[in-house]
């Protein structure tokens, strides 16, 4: 079933749309709630944070690399049968995590899951882009990432919480629940018979050879590891430096994506009368201004409250914006382009992580802050050569 028959048929796509955004909520809790539960599975399964901060780099790493691979091999697949099953294998991956017994097990577990996570993202995005018209594009998929910032406004603080009182055995759990809940919702909403084009070998070489589009994936890995040398270690960072209690570090989960989730609601206003370029940069000074708050104001948890706010307020806003351009750029190779944009997310992710974890190790967690504002003074850098409109 190609586009064109299934945007003729004016069908009813919101609730399609919704499933596809609370997929991406549990997919996005699957990938990042590890960070919520960090020092609980560090005492749990007797090793340091720095191990078990290894589980999101290890993660990122599979995601890095399965997100164009699984694409491209699963591109002309049903688009409901391939977005069920990623739900479908990473639920069942959680339910075995839930009872891993040592932190070898653990990590080969959600080695292999992720696997199967890690083509969700990218297939949600054009599948929604096929089910709507050309000029509800944008709106659309800026709509199905906001199930990202939900799992850290909604998924992460409740982490957290379940994690300190009822143990990680009964989060994994949890999160596998909530991910066969989704599987089933997806199953039901999509229509059958929603294929891709094919995804070619010259397809990957021809993004390769667009200078914008590479400029972006850059951009995209190199402010994802800004956030991630901070966001992996969040809670126990807030423990270290400020003495933060669990109530305290939900609340700042909970805060960062309440803003999160605030931030990409305005993004999508302001995208349609200030351009996606103006719109890119004013979340990364947004989060730029975050971390200098949080470096300046180490030690006093208003301070650094404010500096996660600001820090939320641009997180989601720039990731949709960067989905948005590079399917504005390249509107052929949409699926491509945004998986290729998914896997510099991870590659940020594990560069992002092992950093933070070095510094953490090192006794450095106030460099921390100062190492994730560099990099996004090199973020704002890249985004400026991003400025002309590509041919």
């Amino acid at each position: 079933m190609n586009t064109d028959s299934i945007n003729g048929r004016n069908m009813d796509n919101s609730s399609a749309r919704v499933a596809l955004m609370l997929g991406n909520f549990v997919i996005g809790l699957a990938i990042v709630g590890i960070a919520g539960m960090l020092s609980d599975l560090a005492k749990g399964l007797d090793v340091t944070i720095q191990q078990a901060g290894f589980l999101v780099t290890a993660g990122a790493i599979v995601l890095c690399i399965g997100s164009p691979l699984t694409v491209w091999a699963a591109s002309t697949l049903d688009r409901r049968v391939l977005l069920t099953s990623s739900l479908f294998i990473v639920a069942l991956g959680h339910f075995a995590s839930a009872f891993a017994p040592n932190y070898g097990v653990l990590l080969t577990l959600r080695v292999l899951m992720l696997i199967a996570a890690a083509l969700f993202t990218p297939v949600a995005a054009s599948t929604v882009a096929m089910i709507v018209s050309q000029t509800e594009r944008h709106g659309a998929i800026t709509f199905v990432f906001l199930g990202w910032s939900l799992s850290v406004a909604v998924g992460l603080p409740a982490v957290a919480f379940l994690a300190a009182h009822a143990g990680w055995q009964v989060t994994f759990a949890a999160m596998g629940v909530g991910l066969l809940a989704c599987a089933m919702l997806v199953f039901h909403t999509l229509p059958s018979g929603l294929r891709g084009a094919p995804i070619s070998f010259s397809s990957w070489g021809m993004l390769g050879r667009n200078r914008f589009v590479v400029t972006l994936l850059i951009l995209t890995a190199v402010q994802i590891a800004g956030q991630f040398v901070v966001f992996t270690y969040l809670a126990p960072l807030l423990s270290r430096l400020a003495g933060a209690d669990v109530a305290a570090i939900s609340i700042f989960f909970s805060l960062f994506g309440v803003m999160g989730f605030i931030g990409n609601v305005i993004a999508t206003r302001l995208v349609t009368k200030l351009g996606p370029f103006t719109t890119s940069g004013l979340a990364l000074l947004s989060i730029f201004l975050g971390f200098t708050l949080w470096s300046l104001g180490v030690g006093t948890l208003v301070v650094m409250g404010m500096g996660v706010a600001l820090w939320g307020l641009g997180f989601a806003a720039i990731n949709s914006m960067q989905q948005a351009r590079l399917i504005g750029a390249v509107p052929a190779l949409g699926s491509a382009a945004v998986a290729l944009n998914t896997s510099s997310v991870y590659v940020g992710q594990a560069i992002g992580s092992a950093l933070g974890g070095f510094l953490f190790a090192q006794d450095l967690p106030r460099a921390q802050g100062y190492a994730a504002m560099i990099l996004f003074g090199l973020s704002l850098a890249l985004l400026a050569t991003t400025r002309d409109t590509p041919r």
